[in-house]
Protein backbone atom coordinates (compact mmCIF):
# COMPACT_ATOMS: atom_id res chain seq x y z
CA UNK A 1 0.00 0.00 0.00
CA UNK A 2 1.10 3.23 -0.79
CA UNK A 3 1.93 5.68 2.19
CA UNK A 4 4.08 9.25 1.80
CA UNK A 5 4.61 9.74 5.47
CA UNK A 6 6.42 5.98 5.85
CA UNK A 7 7.96 6.71 2.35
CA UNK A 8 9.78 9.76 3.84
CA UNK A 9 10.30 7.76 7.12
CA UNK A 10 11.90 4.84 5.55
CA UNK A 11 13.82 7.82 2.57
CA UNK A 12 15.00 9.86 5.64
CA UNK A 13 16.18 6.58 7.52
CA UNK A 14 18.13 5.67 4.46
CA UNK A 15 19.59 8.89 3.96
CA UNK A 16 20.55 9.33 7.45
CA UNK A 17 22.91 6.27 7.06
CA UNK A 18 24.30 7.42 4.11
CA UNK A 19 25.46 10.83 5.47
CA UNK A 20 27.62 8.67 8.28
CA UNK A 21 29.96 6.39 5.70
CA UNK A 22 32.27 8.55 4.93
CA UNK A 23 32.84 9.20 8.07
CA UNK A 24 33.06 5.79 8.99
CA UNK A 25 34.77 4.41 6.14
CA UNK A 26 37.75 7.44 6.95
CA UNK A 27 37.68 6.16 10.62
CA UNK A 28 38.19 2.72 9.63
CA UNK A 29 40.65 3.01 7.45
CA UNK A 30 42.98 4.13 10.12
CA UNK A 31 42.98 0.34 11.36
CA UNK A 32 42.31 -1.35 8.51
CA UNK A 33 43.20 -2.17 4.76
CA UNK A 34 41.01 -1.41 2.28
CA UNK A 35 40.46 -5.27 1.59
CA UNK A 36 40.00 -6.13 5.19
CA UNK A 37 37.76 -2.88 5.94
CA UNK A 38 35.12 -4.43 2.62
CA UNK A 39 35.82 -8.02 3.98
CA UNK A 40 34.30 -7.77 7.83
CA UNK A 41 31.92 -5.20 6.22
CA UNK A 42 30.73 -7.86 3.64
CA UNK A 43 30.27 -10.46 5.80
CA UNK A 44 28.08 -8.30 8.26
CA UNK A 45 25.91 -7.21 5.43
CA UNK A 46 25.72 -10.84 4.23
CA UNK A 47 24.41 -11.84 7.67
CA UNK A 48 22.22 -8.54 7.82
CA UNK A 49 20.60 -9.50 4.34
CA UNK A 50 19.78 -13.86 5.00
CA UNK A 51 18.11 -12.43 8.15
CA UNK A 52 16.00 -10.35 5.81
CA UNK A 53 15.36 -13.16 3.77
CA UNK A 54 14.55 -15.49 6.45
CA UNK A 55 11.69 -13.52 7.85
CA UNK A 56 10.55 -12.76 4.43
CA UNK A 57 10.19 -16.43 3.73
CA UNK A 58 12.33 -16.21 0.83
CA UNK A 59 16.13 -18.05 1.21
CA UNK A 60 14.87 -20.69 -1.08
CA UNK A 61 15.38 -18.01 -4.07
CA UNK A 62 18.89 -17.92 -3.45
CA UNK A 63 19.44 -21.57 -5.24
CA UNK A 64 16.53 -20.82 -7.53
CA UNK A 65 18.64 -17.44 -8.82
CA UNK A 66 21.69 -19.32 -8.58
CA UNK A 67 20.90 -22.30 -11.25
CA UNK A 68 19.16 -19.73 -13.41
CA UNK A 69 21.96 -17.10 -14.22
CA UNK A 70 24.91 -18.29 -12.07
CA UNK A 71 27.25 -15.84 -14.10
CA UNK A 72 25.16 -12.81 -14.29
CA UNK A 73 25.16 -12.59 -9.95
CA UNK A 74 28.77 -13.65 -10.01
CA UNK A 75 29.07 -10.54 -12.69
CA UNK A 76 27.52 -8.50 -10.29
CA UNK A 77 29.18 -9.04 -7.30
CA UNK A 78 32.54 -8.71 -8.98
CA UNK A 79 31.03 -4.79 -9.81
CA UNK A 80 29.96 -4.63 -6.14
CA UNK A 81 30.46 -5.22 -3.79
CA UNK A 82 34.23 -6.53 -4.85
CA UNK A 83 35.70 -4.24 -7.64
CA UNK A 84 33.59 -0.92 -6.72
CA UNK A 85 34.10 -0.98 -2.49
CA UNK A 86 38.41 -2.18 -3.49
CA UNK A 87 39.02 1.06 -5.42
CA UNK A 88 36.96 3.44 -3.50
CA UNK A 89 38.26 2.42 -0.01
CA UNK A 90 41.69 2.92 -1.97
CA UNK A 91 40.30 6.59 -2.84
CA UNK A 92 39.21 7.23 0.99
CA UNK A 93 42.75 5.94 1.99
CA UNK A 94 44.56 8.19 -0.16
CA UNK A 95 42.21 11.42 -0.37
CA UNK A 96 40.60 13.31 2.54
CA UNK A 97 36.96 11.99 2.60
CA UNK A 98 35.62 15.23 1.77
CA UNK A 99 36.56 14.50 -1.66
CA UNK A 100 36.12 10.96 -2.19
CA UNK A 101 32.85 11.31 -1.80
CA UNK A 102 31.99 14.56 -3.29
CA UNK A 103 33.65 13.10 -6.68
CA UNK A 104 31.66 9.38 -6.21
CA UNK A 105 28.75 11.87 -6.69
CA UNK A 106 29.19 12.36 -10.31
CA UNK A 107 28.49 8.65 -10.56
CA UNK A 108 25.06 9.47 -11.81
CA UNK A 109 26.61 12.07 -14.71
CA UNK A 110 28.39 8.90 -15.62
CA UNK A 111 26.01 6.33 -16.07
CA UNK A 112 24.18 9.30 -18.56
CA UNK A 113 27.15 9.12 -20.44
CA UNK A 114 26.95 4.82 -20.23
CA UNK A 115 23.56 4.96 -21.20
CA UNK A 116 24.18 5.76 -24.32
CA UNK A 117 26.24 2.72 -26.09
CA UNK A 118 24.50 0.08 -23.69
CA UNK A 119 20.44 1.18 -23.29
CA UNK A 120 20.28 2.74 -26.41
CA UNK A 121 19.24 6.25 -24.97
CA UNK A 122 19.84 9.48 -26.00
CA UNK A 123 21.34 12.41 -24.21
CA UNK A 124 19.07 15.67 -23.83
CA UNK A 125 20.22 19.25 -23.66
CA UNK A 126 19.57 19.62 -20.17
CA UNK A 127 21.81 16.34 -19.72
CA UNK A 128 24.91 18.05 -21.67
CA UNK A 129 24.77 20.69 -19.40
CA UNK A 130 24.32 18.71 -16.72
CA UNK A 131 27.33 16.28 -17.68
CA UNK A 132 29.83 19.86 -18.11
CA UNK A 133 28.67 21.56 -14.89
CA UNK A 134 29.07 18.26 -12.94
CA UNK A 135 32.85 17.44 -13.83
CA UNK A 136 33.75 20.87 -13.85
CA UNK A 137 32.57 21.07 -10.29
CA UNK A 138 34.81 17.40 -10.01
CA UNK A 139 37.39 19.46 -11.04
CA UNK A 140 37.13 22.17 -8.51
CA UNK A 141 37.17 19.73 -6.01
CA UNK A 142 40.23 17.83 -7.16
CA UNK A 143 42.51 20.97 -7.48
CA UNK A 144 40.99 23.03 -4.41
CA UNK A 145 39.51 25.43 -6.72
CA UNK A 146 42.58 25.91 -8.69
CA UNK A 147 41.36 24.77 -11.99
CA UNK A 148 43.88 26.77 -13.86
CA UNK A 149 47.04 25.14 -12.42
CA UNK A 150 45.61 21.66 -12.77
CA UNK A 151 47.23 20.57 -9.50
CA UNK A 152 45.61 17.78 -8.33
CA UNK A 153 47.02 17.00 -4.46
CA UNK A 154 46.68 13.19 -5.38
CA UNK A 155 46.38 12.60 -9.00
CA UNK A 156 45.83 8.47 -8.14
CA UNK A 157 43.31 9.20 -5.53
CA UNK A 158 41.09 11.13 -7.66
CA UNK A 159 41.66 9.04 -10.87
CA UNK A 160 40.38 6.01 -8.42
CA UNK A 161 37.37 7.95 -7.08
CA UNK A 162 36.52 8.70 -10.74
CA UNK A 163 37.03 5.14 -11.77
CA UNK A 164 34.65 4.10 -9.20
CA UNK A 165 31.88 5.79 -10.59
CA UNK A 166 32.32 4.18 -13.66
CA UNK A 167 32.16 0.79 -11.83
CA UNK A 168 29.01 2.34 -9.33
CA UNK A 169 27.10 3.15 -13.00
CA UNK A 170 27.63 -0.09 -14.91
CA UNK A 171 26.76 -2.04 -12.06
CA UNK A 172 23.00 -0.48 -12.26
CA UNK A 173 23.06 -0.45 -16.12
CA UNK A 174 23.78 -4.55 -15.59
CA UNK A 175 20.82 -4.45 -12.95
CA UNK A 176 18.67 -2.95 -15.42
CA UNK A 177 18.78 -6.62 -16.99
CA UNK A 178 17.39 -8.18 -12.93
CA UNK A 179 14.03 -9.27 -13.58
CA UNK A 180 14.08 -10.60 -9.98
CA UNK A 181 13.76 -9.48 -6.17
CA UNK A 182 16.76 -6.58 -5.40
CA UNK A 183 17.11 -7.93 -2.28
CA UNK A 184 17.50 -11.64 -3.24
CA UNK A 185 19.89 -10.60 -5.92
CA UNK A 186 21.71 -8.41 -3.56
CA UNK A 187 22.32 -10.90 -1.15
CA UNK A 188 23.35 -13.72 -3.95
CA UNK A 189 26.03 -11.23 -5.64
CA UNK A 190 27.27 -10.12 -2.34
CA UNK A 191 27.85 -14.10 -0.89
CA UNK A 192 29.87 -14.63 -4.76
CA UNK A 193 31.74 -11.52 -4.19
CA UNK A 194 33.00 -12.98 -0.49
CA UNK A 195 35.36 -15.41 -1.02
CA UNK A 196 36.97 -12.95 -3.90
CA UNK A 197 36.93 -10.19 -1.43
CA UNK A 198 39.15 -13.18 1.01
CA UNK A 199 41.43 -13.57 -2.13
CA UNK A 200 42.17 -9.36 -2.47
CA UNK A 201 42.70 -9.56 0.89
CA UNK A 202 45.08 -12.38 1.02
CA UNK A 203 47.16 -11.08 -2.01
CA UNK A 204 47.05 -7.20 -0.90
CA UNK A 205 46.49 -7.24 2.58
CA UNK A 206 46.84 -10.05 5.37
CA UNK A 207 44.02 -11.62 7.74
CA UNK A 208 45.47 -9.21 10.73
CA UNK A 209 41.94 -7.90 11.88
CA UNK A 210 43.34 -7.32 15.84
CA UNK A 211 41.96 -3.82 15.89
CA UNK A 212 38.97 -3.73 17.65
CA UNK A 213 38.30 0.08 16.32
CA UNK A 214 38.23 -1.48 12.76
CA UNK A 215 36.11 -4.06 13.44
CA UNK A 216 33.10 -2.19 15.30
CA UNK A 217 34.14 0.63 11.85
CA UNK A 218 33.85 -2.06 9.21
CA UNK A 219 30.92 -4.33 11.05
CA UNK A 220 28.82 -0.16 10.97
CA UNK A 221 29.49 -0.11 7.02
CA UNK A 222 28.22 -3.66 6.31
CA UNK A 223 24.85 -3.12 8.30
CA UNK A 224 24.57 0.62 7.44
CA UNK A 225 25.92 1.21 4.33
CA UNK A 226 25.06 -2.09 2.47
CA UNK A 227 22.44 -3.32 4.50
CA UNK A 228 19.72 -1.43 6.34
CA UNK A 229 20.12 1.32 3.85
CA UNK A 230 19.61 -0.21 0.77
CA UNK A 231 16.39 -1.94 2.24
CA UNK A 232 14.98 1.28 3.63
CA UNK A 233 15.62 2.93 0.17
CA UNK A 234 13.76 0.27 -1.19
CA UNK A 235 10.78 0.54 0.99
CA UNK A 236 10.33 4.05 0.53
CA UNK A 237 9.93 3.62 -3.15
CA UNK A 238 7.41 0.63 -2.57
CA UNK A 239 5.69 3.43 -0.40
CA UNK A 240 6.18 6.25 -2.29
CA UNK A 241 3.49 7.93 -3.89
CA UNK A 242 5.38 10.51 -5.75
CA UNK A 243 9.13 8.61 -6.18
CA UNK A 244 10.53 12.18 -7.37
CA UNK A 245 10.41 14.01 -3.48
CA UNK A 246 11.77 10.70 -1.86
CA UNK A 247 14.67 10.68 -4.32
CA UNK A 248 15.27 14.15 -3.90
CA UNK A 249 16.00 13.30 -0.18
CA UNK A 250 19.41 11.97 -0.77
CA UNK A 251 20.78 15.36 -2.28
CA UNK A 252 20.34 16.21 2.24
CA UNK A 253 23.33 13.20 2.70
CA UNK A 254 26.36 14.98 1.09
CA UNK A 255 26.08 18.24 3.02
CA UNK A 256 25.16 16.06 6.47
CA UNK A 257 28.14 14.29 5.39
CA UNK A 258 30.53 17.34 5.28
CA UNK A 259 29.23 18.55 8.81
CA UNK A 260 29.83 14.91 10.50
CA UNK A 261 33.87 14.75 8.93
CA UNK A 262 34.16 18.11 9.95
CA UNK A 263 32.52 17.23 13.88
CA UNK A 264 34.07 13.63 13.75
CA UNK A 265 37.28 13.21 11.83
CA UNK A 266 38.34 17.20 12.20
CA UNK A 267 38.57 18.03 8.58
CA UNK A 268 38.57 21.40 6.94
CA UNK A 269 36.38 21.49 4.89
CA UNK A 270 37.40 23.13 1.71
CA UNK A 271 35.69 25.93 -0.06
CA UNK A 272 36.28 24.55 -3.17
CA UNK A 273 34.87 21.40 -1.91
CA UNK A 274 31.58 23.21 -1.16
CA UNK A 275 31.63 25.21 -4.23
CA UNK A 276 32.19 21.79 -6.21
CA UNK A 277 29.66 19.79 -4.74
CA UNK A 278 26.74 22.83 -5.20
CA UNK A 279 27.70 22.67 -8.96
CA UNK A 280 27.32 18.45 -8.53
CA UNK A 281 24.14 19.08 -7.19
CA UNK A 282 22.96 21.31 -9.27
CA UNK A 283 23.94 19.07 -12.22
CA UNK A 284 21.69 16.33 -10.77
CA UNK A 285 18.93 18.40 -10.35
CA UNK A 286 19.18 19.56 -13.88
CA UNK A 287 19.18 15.81 -14.72
CA UNK A 288 15.99 15.32 -13.67
CA UNK A 289 13.67 17.96 -15.49
CA UNK A 290 11.29 15.91 -17.49
CA UNK A 291 11.21 16.48 -21.29
CA UNK A 292 10.41 15.00 -24.32
CA UNK A 293 13.11 12.57 -24.49
CA UNK A 294 13.94 11.33 -21.28
CA UNK A 295 17.25 9.77 -20.05
CA UNK A 296 18.51 7.67 -17.17
CA UNK A 297 17.09 8.11 -14.12
CA UNK A 298 20.21 7.96 -11.43
CA UNK A 299 18.96 7.55 -8.30
CA UNK A 300 17.83 3.91 -7.94
CA UNK A 301 20.11 3.24 -5.19
CA UNK A 302 19.79 6.93 -3.78
CA UNK A 303 23.73 7.70 -3.48
CA UNK A 304 25.38 6.72 -2.50
CA UNK A 305 26.85 9.61 -1.44
CA UNK A 306 29.89 7.07 0.09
Amino acid sequence: MKDQKKAYLFGLGAVACWSTVATAFKLSLNYFSPPQLLLVATASSILVLLGLLVRQGKLALLGTYLRARPGFYLLLGLLNPALYYLILFQAYDRLPAQQAQTLNYTWAITLTLLAVPFLGQRIRRQDWVAIVLGYLGAMVIATRGDLLSLDFEDPIGVALALISTLIWAGYWILNTRNQGDPVVALTLSFMLALPVIALATAIWSDFNLSAWQGWVGAVYVGLFEMGFAFVMWLMAMKHAENTARISNLIFIAPFASLLLLRLLVGEEIYTATLVGLLMIVAALLIQQIRGPVRASRPFAKGRKAE
